[in-house]
């Protein structure tokens, strides 16, 4: 199977600069980085302790946000390297203040292309964040005797059943990771069943916060958001945009000062949203912190990353996406930290656990359709009561999940 992997792998290989182009064309790649997935590094390594994190994307790299706030005051780490595989993760670490951490693009997972990346940046530890499993990456690092650590590891039922049609190839892989912290009980269950060996379960790592970033909202914006009823919705995905359109749209009708800020998980579709949201005859406003909002502002669409946490501060009521589409959800800890009651659509086998919770102290509510949300984003502006117990227990519930997941990975720092 291995060696059916790597056939298919060098074929995309040289057909790379062809999908590169086109990625580029649609502003999903970096035109001046995309090198670095040829192991044409940007970056320098520096000699002492490099650690090593590897996060498909956005969500994967806010997940380890609270874990490197900690690791930038370790004495034993001089340089930690985060990877990931798109332009959008690679610019949400700009919006924090690390020292010692540095952004590449991860390479082509060739044997060749793995092997060059290895020995330029010589990891102490390769943390991979997760489900991120790369075949020719984990059997170079096994080669090298670099301990590999499945970080917050996440294996659903769709995953585990494409891993157990190759079931002895996927027992070669997932036994070489020194240590697998999952990040439910399932996981754990389908992570013993696909050979790993040393599983441990101490909780989400999503459940913790990183506290890095400082609320940037300019007093302008925050002092026309005190005369708008708000509402947000957040990590929308397409479609979802325009039911919130058409829950603005009623809504409307009772409060003359409504405001509803969309937050899409793609900027990149911006235009897109822009001519959805201007057919239903809404006018539509990007976020710009030097702008005052219209008047007559009907959408706020954010266009930008990193700043989601800005607007759940001054927000009451928070639809969080994908869980109308089939995608399974995103996740609502984030909202519910400030203090803002969360609503959803069906799908959210993704966060299944952390749902769970939520609603067991009626803290989130399930919602079908347009009018299910209408009524209550309604019901909700009403009522502007917060989740504060909810925020202490899961603050508390987070950082003993740091601190025990450091305590996990310590002892891999110090061989």
């Amino acid at each position: 199977m291995l060696f059916v992997y790597r056939i298919l792998i060098n074929l995309i290989l040289l057909i790379s600069p062809l999908i590169i182009f086109f990625r580029i064309l649609k502003k999903k790649e970096d035109p001046k980085r995309f090198k670095e997935k040829f192991c044409y590094f940007s970056k320098k390594r520096i000699e002492g302790k490099l650690l090593w994190f590897h996060g498909a994307s956005v969500g994967e790299i806010l997940s380890i946000l609270p874990i490197l706030e900690k690791l930038e005051s370790d004495k034993r780490v001089k340089q930690i390297l985060i990877t990931s595989n798109t332009v959008s993760s690679s610019r949400i670490l700009l919006n924090f203040n690390l020292k010692k951490t540095i952004h590449q693009f991860f390479p082509i997972d060739t044997k060749s292309h793995t092997k060059i990346f290895l020995e330029y940046w010589k990891p102490s530890v390769a943390i991979f964040v997760d489900s991120e499993i790369w075949p020719n990456t984990l059997n170079n690092i096994n080669q090298l005797n670099i301990p590999s650590i499945l970080l917050n590891a996440r294996i659903t039922k769709k995953t585990f059943k494409k891993w157990i049609k190759v079931d002895t190839f996927a027992k070669r892989l997932f036994k070489q990771f020194n240590l697998c912290l999952s990040s439910s009980e399932q996981s754990k269950k389908y992570l013993k069943l696909l050979g790993a060996t040393n599983i441990k379960y101490i909780g989400n790592l999503k459940f913790s916060q990183n506290e890095i970033k400082k609320l940037s909202l300019s007093n302008n914006l925050k002092k026309r958001f005190k005369y708008k009823k708000i509402w947000c919705a957040a990590s929308t995905h397409a479609s979802e945009e325009q039911i919130c359109a058409v829950v603005h749209k009623k809504l409307k009708k009772k409060y003359n000062n409504l405001l509803t800020i969309i937050i899409p998980r793609h900027i990149d579709r911006t235009k897109e949203i822009i001519e959805e949201i201007k057919k239903l005859n809404l006018k539509v406003q990007l976020h710009d912190t030097k702008k005052k909002i219209k008047n007559d502002t009907d959408i706020y669409l954010v266009n930008s990353y990193g700043e989601t946490k800005d607007f759940f501060k001054i927000c009451n009521v928070v639809f969080l996406g994908g869980s109308i589409i089939e995608h399974g959800g995103q996740n609502p800890l984030e909202a519910v930290r400030y203090g803002c009651r969360t609503l959803h659509g069906p799908n959210i086998w993704n966060f299944k656990e952390i749902y769970a919770l939520l609603h067991k102290y009626n803290f989130s509510t399930k919602i079908q359709n347009s009018s299910q949300l209408a009524y209550n984003v309604n019901k909700m502006i009403k009522n502007k009561t917060t989740t504060k117990s909810v925020e202490l227990r899961i603050k508390k519930l987070g950082n003993e999940i740091l601190t025990n997941t450091l305590k996990e990975i310590s002892p891999y720092i110090d061989r």
